[in-house]
């Protein structure tokens, strides 16, 4: 019944404390977009500011050749810059 009462950005939140997570695999859990998955992880950074908790990204990183300097570490990029492979897996959330 609380989880019921809970947001999903609290949801969201709670399940990164336990576990490291993609936002694909947010997105899944919790039944909404990727794209919401990633707003809500912004918010949630935003609101760790002035604790003792942090959001943490491993960056993505391309399956072919390892490259994992992305300019942006949060969204997933469609191909790899350095070798142009499109397998290129998603960052990963925790809050520690």
């Amino acid at each position: 019944m609380r989880a019921e009462r809970e947001t999903t950005r609290r949801r969201i939140a709670d399940y990164l404390r336990r576990e490291p997570a993609a936002p694909g695999t947010l997105a899944a859990e919790f039944g909404v977009r990727t794209g919401t998955v990633l707003s809500h992880v912004e918010h949630i950074s935003k609101s760790l500011d002035g604790t003792d908790e942090r959001l943490l990204v491993a960056p993505p990183a391309c399956r072919e050749c390892g490259f994992d300097e992305f300019d942006d570490l949060v969204n997933r990029p469609s191909r790899c810059p350095e070798c142009k492979a499109e397998s290129v897996e998603e960052p990963t959330f925790t809050i520690r």
